[in-house]
């Protein structure tokens, strides 16, 4: 199936707006986790709850943002590039400096933003939030997006360079490309993005709180990319897509287990994509399973809090569960077949439109 294009969802502007409202999506990833900023592979896709902007012209040069959800507030000039800043503001002064870096001339605003994905939870709340802002911050000039991957690069260096979270791109692409009744497999080496079937049937993807808030600046998320890179550093290749199995295992730890995940996890998301595309909802579970194991064994990212989820989701009769987003707390992923007991707190999680304009 052809990859679709963000441009379909935005849709040819054609003069400035009076006022734009941006949606962009969260995101759930199936498998492939710590592998984007290794040019691996990936299995996410966009869910249905998300982050929302309004933005309404400003005669000012000038950005006048209010986060609805905290009741706080920030304003800065448009030139000189916006001073550093903390917690939501770093998004949005992120944002404004990144696009005008990448030569998008903007006019001053006034955003609020809300939304319904839960943050700290490792469902890309964090994404959601950079593709809607540029979206209606681009929007609002009256010009279309760029294409999904150099809005995607954008929206990076804003977590990147801004927020201090060194994560890849998979977020960014998930809710940028995401489409109702399917995940995507991208393949962060070629950035290609293909759509694949999620055809669940009876069964559930269902998300469960750990009960343990985490901040990937904060966490050990950027301890795990730096030791991947010193990884490849020593095996003399590119990124971890090029080691081999031989390979790694030359490696000290604990950058040999770190590879071998990586390695392990970029197999599984092509075994999920055949177990998906055969409807083999069993054989994903169990791919679920193992994922979780490599990343609380390999990767180390785990808490007891996350271990105490996963237990109770088998509890109830999953077929799988791991743990999603980049670990250390945060929510965990359950596919639950038909006749699975309820659980108390479980959130069913589907696949739905990427970011996108709506109507004012």
């Amino acid at each position: 199936m052809p990859e679709e294009s963000p441009r379909r969802h935005a849709g040819a502007l054609g003069g400035a707006r009076e006022q734009v409202v941006a949606f962009a999506p969260g995101r759930v990833n199936v498998l492939g986790e710590h592998t984007d900023y290794n040019q691996g592979l990936a299995l996410p896709f966009a869910i249905t709850e998300g982050i929302t902007v309004r933005a309404t012209p400003s005669p000012a040069p000038r950005i006048e943002a209010q986060a609805l959800d905290l009741g706080e507030r920030d304003a800065f000039s448009l030139a000189p590039s916006p001073a550093p800043a903390s917690g939501w503001r770093a998004f949005v002064r992120g944002a404004v400096s990144e696009l005008q870096r990448a030569g998008i001339a903007l006019t001053g605003a006034r955003l609020e933003m809300g939304g319904d994905v839960p943050r700290g939870a490792g469902l890309s709340s964090s994404a959601a939030l950079e593709v809607s802002l540029c979206l209606a911050l681009i929007g609002l000039t009256g010009r279309a997006p760029p294409d999904g991957r150099e809005l995607a690069r954008i929206c990076s260096r804003v977590e990147n360079e801004w927020v201090g979270a060194h994560t890849g791109l998979l977020d960014q692409l998930a809710s940028i490309y995401g489409r109702p009744g399917a995940a995507v497999r991208i393949d962060f080496r070629s950035l290609e993005v293909r759509p694949v079937p999620l055809d669940l049937g009876d069964w559930r993807l269902v998300t469960l709180d750990s009960g343990a808030r985490r901040s990937l600046a904060a966490s050990g998320y950027n301890e795990r990319r730096a030791e991947c890179a010193r990884a490849s550093e020593l095996l003399g290749v590119a990124s971890l897509r090029e080691a081999t199995p031989d390979m790694v295992d030359t490696l000290p730890p604990p950058l040999g287990d770190r590879a071998r995940h990586v390695l392990g996890e970029n197999a599984r998301v092509e075994s999920g994509v055949a177990a998906l595309e055969r409807s083999d909802l069993g054989e994903l579970g169990r791919l679920l399973d193992a994922s979780h194991a490599s990343l609380r064994d390999l990767y180390d990212v785990s808490t007891p809090a996350v271990e105490g989820a996963v237990a109770r989701l088998r509890t109830a009769g999953a077929a799988g569960a791991r743990l999603i987003g980049g670990g250390f707390g945060g929510h965990v992923l359950g596919l639950l077949p038909p006749g699975s007991d309820s659980l108390e707190g479980a959130r069913t999680v589907r696949p739905g439109a990427g970011a996108r304009l709506l109507k004012p």
